[in-house]
Order: C-alpha cells, then sequence, then structure tokens
C-alpha cells in the first residue's frame, strides 16, 4: 500500500505519493521571501509522484525572484491564488511546502533536516537534534529529469 498526501485548494488538488526524497526545513532566502516565514518545511518528491489534476488551472512564475530563468516554477491557482507547488521545468522533482500548500502538517512526514543554514543570518544555529547542512544533504542526489 502506497502512503499519499494530499494538498492544493478547492479548485486544483495535489496528490504526493510515497515518501519524499528529500524533507527538509529550508532556510534559504528564496524559501524567506516567498512564503514570509523565518523557515519552511520543504519536501520533495520525484516529478511523477506529486500529481495534479488540473494543471490547466495553474498559473506559473519563477520561484526565485533573483533568477528568473532558474528550472523552478510556483504554481498557483488561475481561481483562488493558493500555492499549490513548486514544479522543475527539467522534471526532474516537485515540491510540496505542507503548512502552505493545504496539507494535513499532522499527517505530513516530520523534515528529516535543515538545509541551507547560514551562521552569518543573526539567529541560533537549530538544536531539535535533526541534522544542520548549509546545501541539501550531502548524500542528496538529484533524480533524472525527463
Amino acid at each position: 500500500m502506497t502512503i499519499s498526501y494530499s494538498g492544493g485548494c478547492e479548485h486544483v488538488h495535489a496528490t504526493a505519493e510515497g515518501a519524499p526524497i528529500d524533507n527538509h526545513v529550508c532556510h534559504c532566502n528564496v524559501c524567506k521571501a516567498v512564503t514570509g516565514q523565518q523557515t519552511t518545511h520543504v519536501a520533495f518528491y520525484k516529478h511523477g509522484n506529486l500529481k495534479i489534476d488540473h494543471p490547466e488551472l495553474l498559473n506559473r512564475q519563477p520561484f526565485n525572484a533573483e533568477n528568473p530563468d532558474g528550472p523552478l516554477e510556483l504554481c498557483t491557482c488561475k481561481d483562488c491564488g493558493a500555492a499549490i507547488m513548486l514544479d522543475d521545468k527539467q522534471k526532474r522533482i516537485r515540491v510540496a511546502v505542507p503548512n502552505v500548500m493545504g496539507y494535513d502538517t499532522a499527517a505530513f512526514p516530520e523534515a528529516d533536516y535543515h538545509a541551507f543554514y547560514d551562521d552569518t543570518k543573526g539567529y541560533p544555529k537549530p538544536d531539535d537534534g535533526r541534522p544542520v547542512y548549509d546545501s541539501l544533504r550531502p548524500d542528496f542526489v538529484w533524480p533524472q529529469g525527463a
């Protein structure tokens, strides 16, 4: 039996199947700018493992305003503006941000580690027992794109 997690809005439903290939608390400036949060729980799925029922109802915009030609696009609902997912133009990953994208955060798997922590930003290093890295975890390998 495959576990799935549902998110999205009333117009566009996202279903993430199985465990994420990467699941972290993000400390990067892009996530801070997009979410307005100091840290953000981010889950990467292989591109085909996060499905959308109405892709025609998505608006797409660059995820990183400072790198508008970068691979990630923020997908939002055309009807209500809700954030639905991050989509990789190279079709390697799709990203769920549980507390922003309509997922049941209590049922979603807890993040495994902290990513993109930078001690020059002036806030304490996390001490919740999870590993802390200045990038993605060292053993993370990007999946092949389609």
